[in-house]
């Protein structure tokens, strides 16, 4: 009776299990209209309208069987984008996750189908469509890793993605667990019913968890092939006891093969391999042996050292006859062929015995967005619900990217760029922004958020931020100015106030802020004052030198016109307080002469010579070779007149020389000599053509008339003649040697001062021709 109760109990208890899970069952019919219960296995089927907004519902031709589910299916574009469906999932259980694809007839397409199917990043299966009307299964067996799976189709070679059924059906606490679901799903390879009465399919409701058990007689699906002879197939209706881990349905242990000549042989293929995967076996004892019968085998083929020596007795590992036994291999290398073999042992009566085998590849989970990144995003998208770019489902970055979005290329992918500007986004910029650290550029510019800028401080390889044309408000927050590879930032048309950062000011970014009436530029305006404050200050320097300038001009232009001071120096007096010509050190003067040794000519009181200064300038240095009184007092008087007279046709004064008892006038040189020199001179100088002359006459007598007319009180030459008048490069004449000159009485009449001119001058030779 105890007993009895005990039973019951499990038996309430695994019924409630499963009526539980099946109430979890997740079966979505792709591009169906409506909803429906099918009635061959009493599960409830959706239509994906409400979940999927992409691709389009296509009725499917010449289905096969009569399965509700593949009469429709959904096509998607065949473009560079993903299209996922999302599961909603509890984090660490475990799930089987089936697609199915039947595609039809083919109609006028010229290929079948070849696409991309992945789970969350991981890459799944490439679905490779060769018969239309074949149903193609993959199955997936996961730890759900989140709140939620994504299934996405993308990545078409050939036709486009498409899809049929997605199921998500969760497993007992113990089933399918590893040691390696950290890193690995198990992608299952085979799942195959040995002794199977049908080509037909094992599922819901024989097995609980709905799990696809292949027929060994349906030879298309994995190429199954016996070889072994005396190959039997057995069925028992009595019920089988599978209280073990992975709960095989009843149905499938109730019929096996059995090699009654002493061996089992299959080859199978296995798609996605060679890989490491796990194997499981399942026997249960069905046919009553003797008490003197015994059935006892071991793997032959693969040898497998740990399992192969192992012999396997049904009755005995099993605890007794109708009893499940599943030997596993949990990491076993396997090749894209498997070919096994049972073989009894010398002392078993009965051949082997196989009720089903259950075969998963271990499948690398891929590393996805990092999830700091995709609940930033997450919160992005919740501002824009409505818009279709918001309903992008799976990884951001695999397999391809959101259309809005950016990666990195290394795993874990991180978000470089968000662009979505112009989005009609709503609220506040979400604050886990802040833990994208990888991000580079951000675009959220035109549209209408508000609030103040969050922390971002922690976003160091941020570049570009469009944040313009929006309704932000707040300060601007100092965090900004120490982004150490910030180059552009845009925030102009918000209603930022408050002062500007002087860190950000100090960077050489592009800082656009216009249209911001609250924000100052407080460091600029310190600028600005500074800037006025010291031009002013610059200003009043500036006229204060031009005023003391003028102070000191106007004291020397009176000391230069005060008759005393002139009757000193007509007297001798100093010529260096005179302050009247550019006085010139000797030794510049010896140095431009170079010690006076290229002697040009000979003067009224010495002689002449040629020089050139430092800075180029050709001249000519009179020297006084007496030092008397009436030289000394004719040299004060040269120097004086041409330091006050400046004409055209008058040989400048440049400076004078009056140390070490040297007495020197330096003038600008005159390079093509004296009028005399053209007129009697040697035979190699330039002959004077008639208007030549006439023009030297016109510049001597222009010159002479200044110094009549143009000077006050009027200055008399008194020493005209062919020799003190100078020719320059371009053969104009400048009237020199003013030597001999005197101030013309003011009682003097013009025609007086005409006569004496006149009385002294030779210009008349002018006119003379060469002798």
């Amino acid at each position: 009776m105890a007993l009895f109760t005990q039973l019951f109990i499990l038996y309430f208890y695994f019924i409630s299990s499963v009526v539980s899970q099946v109430s979890e069952f997740i079966s979505i019919d792709c591009g169906s209209t409506s909803n429906y219960t099918d009635p061959s296995t009493e599960l409830s089927w959706s239509s994906d309208m409400d979940m999927m907004k992409h691709g389009t519902q296509v009725t499917v031709e010449n289905q096969n069987g009569n399965s509700m589910q593949h009469r429709t299916r959904r096509d998607f574009p065949s473009d560079d984008k993903k299209y996922c469906y999302s599961l909603s999932t509890k984090e660490r259980r475990r799930y089987l996750v089936r697609a199915t694809f039947q595609y039809g007839s083919p109609g006028n397409v010229d290929a079948y189908p070849k696409f991309e199917l992945y789970l969350d990043a991981t890459e799944w299966a490439t679905v490779t469509i060769q018969d239309g009307s074949r149903t193609y299964v993959n199955e997936m067996i996961i730890r759900a890793p989140s709140y939620s799976i994504h299934v996405c189709l993308c990545c078409a070679t050939t036709g486009f993605p498409f899809i049929s059924t997605l199921e998500l059906r969760p497993s007992n606490l113990s089933m399918y667990a590893t040691d390696f679901e950290d890193d690995f799903f198990l992608n299952v390879a085979a799942r195959v019913n040995f002794g199977a009465l049908t080509k037909d399919i094992v599922r819901y409701p024989d097995d609980p968890y709905d799990r696809f058990w292949e027929s060994d007689l349906n030879r298309r699906q994995n190429f199954l092939v016996g070889a072994a002879p005396g190959t039997e197939r057995i069925k028992t209706s009595k019920n089988i006891d599978i209280g073990t881990r992975e709960y095989p349905p009843v149905k499938v242990m109730q019929t096996a093969v059995v090699g009654t000549e002493g061996e089992l042989s299959y080859r199978l293929n296995l798609k996605g391999f060679p890989a490491n995967a796990r194997a499981y076996a399942y026997f249960a004892e069905i046919e009553d042996l003797a008490p003197n019968e015994t059935r006892k085998f071991r793997l032959r083929e693969p040898y497998i050292p740990d399992y192969s020596n192992a012999v396997v007795n049904i009755a005995e590992n099993a605890n007794g006859s109708y009893t499940l036994y599943e030997p596993s291999y949990m990491n076993v290398s396997l090749d894209f062929v498997l070919s096994f073999t049972l073989s009894k042992v010398n002392d078993s009566t009965r051949g082997p015995l196989l009720n089903a085998i259950e075969i998963s590849k271990y499948q690398q989970i891929a590393a996805k967005t990092d999830s700091r990144d995709v609940t930033a995003l997450d919160a992005i998208r919740y501002m824009a619900t409505e818009s279709v770019w918001a309903n992008e489902g799976g990884d951001p970055c695999v397999p391809s990217p959101w259309t809005w979005v950016n990666c990195t290329s290394t795993p874990p992918p991180r978000i470089t760029k968000i662009a979505r500007s112009g989005q009609n986004l709503k609220g506040q910029i979400p604050s886990e922004i802040n833990h994208m650290e990888g991000l580079i550029e951000l675009w959220l510019d035109s549209n209408s958020l508000t609030g103040p800028l969050p922390d971002m401080s922690s976003l160091i390889n941020l570049k570009i931020v469009h944040l313009e044309n929006n309704r932000l408000n707040g300060s601007l927050p100092s965090y900004l100015g120490r982004l150490p590879n910030l180059q552009a930032l845009y925030i102009q048309n918000n209603s930022i106030c408050g002062e500007i950062p002087a860190a950000l000011l100090s960077k050489k970014i592009v800082f656009n802020y216009e249209g911001n009436p609250g924000l100052r530029n407080e460091a600029q305006r310190k600028l600005r004052f500074k800037l006025i404050l010291g031009a002013s200050i610059g200003v009043l320097a500036v006229l204060l030198i031009l005023f003391l300038a003028s102070l000191i001009l106007l004291s020397n232009f009176r000391r230069r016109m005060s008759p005393r001071k002139r009757d000193e120096n007509a007297r001798g007096g100093h010529l260096l307080d005179e302050g009247v010509a550019y006085c010139i050190s000797l030794s510049d003067l010896e140095e431009a002469t170079n010690n006076f040794t290229k002697n040009i000519g000979k003067g009224s009181f010495g002689s002449v010579y040629y020089g050139k200064m430092k800075d180029g300038k050709e001249v000519a240095v009179k020297t006084m070779s007496d030092s008397s009184s009436h030289l000394n007092k004719q040299f004060v008087t040269e120097v004086a007149l041409l330091s006050r007279i400046h004409h055209r046709n008058l040989v400048p004064l440049i400076g004078y020389c009056e140390e070490a008892h040297q007495r020197l006038l330096v003038y600008e040189y005159m390079h093509n000599g004296t009028l005399r020199d053209h007129i009697h001179g040697s035979v190699n100088q330039k002959l004077l053509d008639w208007l030549t002359r006439l023009r030297i006459a016109e510049d001597a007598a222009k010159g002479l008339e200044y110094l009549h007319t143009g000077c006050n009180p009027s200055i008399i030459h008194r020493d005209v003649k062919t020799s003190n008048i100078l020719l320059d490069i371009n053969m104009r004449a400048k009237v020199s040697d003013f030597g001999l000159s005197r101030q013309a009485e003011e009682d003097l009449t013009m025609y007086q001062v005409w006569h004496v001119e006149h009385s002294v001058t030779s210009i008349p030779s002018i006119m003379q021709v060469n002798n």
